[in-house]
């Protein structure tokens, strides 16, 4: 068993972008191929405890290399007000040639970048190369998000931010100083949705609470924490996915707009088609959302990619007496 820790996976992916893209890229168009096998993903949440929980993610993603794994991955709100990491995880990767688990990789940083990956795809395939991008919730994914569109839409030169903490807002800012960017905070959230025909929403709401009125004509909003949006307002936009059975579950904003309209009509398009060559026309009047429930096979393409990386260079710490030993031979002396 390989085990690589939090920092070794930094290391691993320092200024990889391309290499993250390309794998999450990779995992989009297998899975619409018909190349994976994706479980829904279980949720753990406790009694009297509506905030927290935690989350499985199985998949199996085929290729002329498969591979098996899960996220086991937890989101507790409330550390940030204690100075902790609001989400972690660990990724385990099984071998198919006998079932073994092969790594145990911490896996919040590759959550956070296979996320922002997916979120920069989407940007460069669903809309016209933006100069700039208003990101909503200043924490540690939509800095993810910079780090990626930066990668993909190399004119990227302004953002805006908006949080409800303004000091968190102001903390991103200075964190955006390492690269040339004209950084600005907005005064409130209906500023930042009109700020830009790109918008990034990654936030821990849990119940709608935003409309699509003030985003210009065309714009594309990628919606990554998936329930900021009005049911009614989705139905109203464009509307571009992963995987619609997986979106339109655990109250998303998309599982409300069908339990309201009784279909999944709304729906225009998944990701992984678009990707992998299907004809997209982007539609300059009305606002494209996209929804990426956040598939497993993303965590396992990157996990892997790491995994491969650290074998090679000799990164991570080896347990060769992880496993269960063979029985004895009962015979033997």
């Amino acid at each position: 068993m390989l085990i690589v820790s939090a920092g070794e996976v930094r290391q691993i992916l320092a200024d990889r972008e391309d290499a993250v893209l390309d794998a999450v890229r990779r995992a989009y168009v297998l899975h619409a191929r018909g190349r994976t096998v994706l479980p829904h993903s279980v949720f753990l949440r406790f009694p009297e405890d509506a905030r927290n929980r935690i989350i499985g993610l199985p998949a199996y993603l085929g290729d002329d290399s498969p591979v098996a794994g899960m996220k086991w991955i937890s989101s507790f709100p409330g550390n940030i007000d204690r100075g902790l990491a609001r989400a972690s995880a660990a990724i385990v990767v099984n071998s198919m040639a006998d079932g073994h688990p092969v790594a145990l990789i911490e896996g919040s940083t590759i959550s956070a970048r296979r996320t922002a990956a997916s979120a920069a795809l989407a940007a460069g395939a669903l809309a016209p190369p933006a100069v700039g991008v208003s990101l909503i919730g200043c924490g540690v994914i939509n800095f993810e998000v910079l780090r990626f569109l930066r990668a993909a839409l190399p004119g990227l030169t302004e953002v805006t931010l908006f949080d409800l903490d303004a000091g968190r807002a102001a903390a991103f800012a200075r964190r955006c100083a390492r690269w040339d960017l004209k950084v600005s905070v907005a005064a409130d959230v209906e500023e930042a949705l009109g700020a830009h025909p790109l918008v990034c929403l990654a936030t821990t709401a849990g119940v709608p609470h935003l409309g699509l009125a003030h985003c210009r004509p065309g714009a594309l909003v990628l919606h990554l924490s998936l329930r900021d949006i009005f049911p009614a307002d989705i139905r109203t936009a464009v509307n571009v996915v992963d995987d619609a059975d997986h979106v339109c579950r655990a109250a998303t904003s998309l599982h409300l707009a069908e339990q309201e309209s009784g279909d999944r009509d709304f729906i225009a398009a998944g990701i992984g088609e678009i990707l992998g060559g299907a004809g997209w026309r982007h539609d300059p009047e009305r606002v494209t959302v996209y929804s990426p429930f956040g598939l497993g096979v993303l965590d396992l393409a990157v996990a892997e990619l790491v995994r491969r990386a650290a074998e090679r260079d000799g990164v991570g710490t080896r347990l060769p007496d992880f496993l269960t030993l063979p029985p004895e031979d009962p015979d033997a002396d």
